[in-house]
């Protein structure tokens, strides 16, 4: 089977391009490389059937192109990262609608099952925690560039669901959680790559905010693990399902366990969110994701924990 990944060079991508070169099938890697990077395709094109294409999603042709002869479509390219959200909020909403929509039509023309992915951020302000997928969405102002994100991302899934009602596109929508791992950069607002990298430079490591703010951290490995079962599961077809792991930690807990791991000793920096993102930021105390629905539907599965993860960075 031949499988297109639009975004393939990033974290996410890069870990499905290996498992699905693993098990046999061909790739096609669509990225401009704005955010992904080919290095992290290195192991996966060592098996000969990888095929790179320099591309954005928002180019209608290299997306036709790259479709053709898939039978199935991980839409994963999008603007990533909240520094990214916070300073381009044009070209953030662009490629997320753009891009999307292209994928989607071009997709569903040639038959190929897409799984797109969504995020973690389309919850928005929600109180009903952990969040489940039939809870309502609850988003702020469109003065705030976090919430034209969480927008752009919710229409990503209106677009999808609205391709398979009209269209009878095949289509799964994941909602992704906080996923990271050693490949990811933290350039654009990654927290876990951004605190190792000030820890192995000798510090600070910045926290924003007080750090009491939670997050549930998952291995890219595992999310690719998981986002691979649900697009090879007929009933996940139409459905849409939250992709993390549950465990919550404290951001300021992440910063000393970084610290513990690679510079003991080393200063940890309270930084307000409005010197680190500008006035106007809002975030969120708590996000945490409701996942009996994918576990109901594909199982219990291993997870690496935080600890677990830190470890690979080293």
């Amino acid at each position: 089977m031949r499988a297109l990944l639009t975004g393939g060079a990033g974290l996410i991508g890069s870990h499905l391009a290996e498992r699905l070169v693993a098990r046999g099938d061909e790739v096609v890697v669509l990225d401009d490389l704005s955010t992904g990077r080919r290095e992290n395709l290195r192991d996966a094109e060592r098996s000969g059937r990888v095929r790179f294409i320099e591309g954005s999603v928002c180019d209608v042709e290299a997306v036709r192109r790259a479709v053709e002869g898939c039978a199935q479509v991980f839409h994963l390219a999008a603007a990533v990262g909240v520094r990214m959200i916070v300073e381009r909020p044009l070209h953030t909403l662009i490629t997320n609608v753009n891009g999307t929509e292209a994928v989607l039509r071009e997709a569903t023309a040639q038959g190929a099952a897409t799984l797109v992915v969504s995020s973690s951020e389309v919850y928005g302000r929600s109180a009903r925690i952990p969040y489940a997928e039939d809870g309502d969405l609850v988003l702020g102002p469109p003065t705030v560039a976090r919430w034209g994100y969480a927008c752009s991302k919710l229409h990503d899934e209106f677009l999808a669901f609205a391709f398979a009602r009209e269209q009878g596109a095949r289509v799964v929508v994941a909602r992704i959680f906080n996923t990271v791992g050693p490949r990811q950069i933290g350039r654009y607002g990654m927290v876990v790559p951004r605190m190792v990298s000030q820890a192995k430079a000798g510090g600070p490591i910045e926290v924003h905010g007080d750090g009491s703010q939670r997050r549930c951290f998952a291995y890219a490995g595992d999310t690719a693990r998981t986002l691979l079962a649900l697009l090879d599961r007929p009933e996940a077809h139409g459905e849409v399902f939250n992709v993390g792991h549950d465990d919550e930690l404290r951001i300021l807990d992440l910063a000393q366990r970084v610290r513990a791991r690679f510079a003991p000793g080393c200063e940890i920096r309270h930084v307000p969110y409005a010197e680190a993102f500008g006035p106007g930021f809002e975030d969120l105390p708590r996000r945490v994701p409701d996942l009996r629905k994918v576990r109901g539907l594909l199982g219990p599965s291993p997870a690496l924990s935080i600890d677990e993860i830190l470890a690979r960075f080293s």
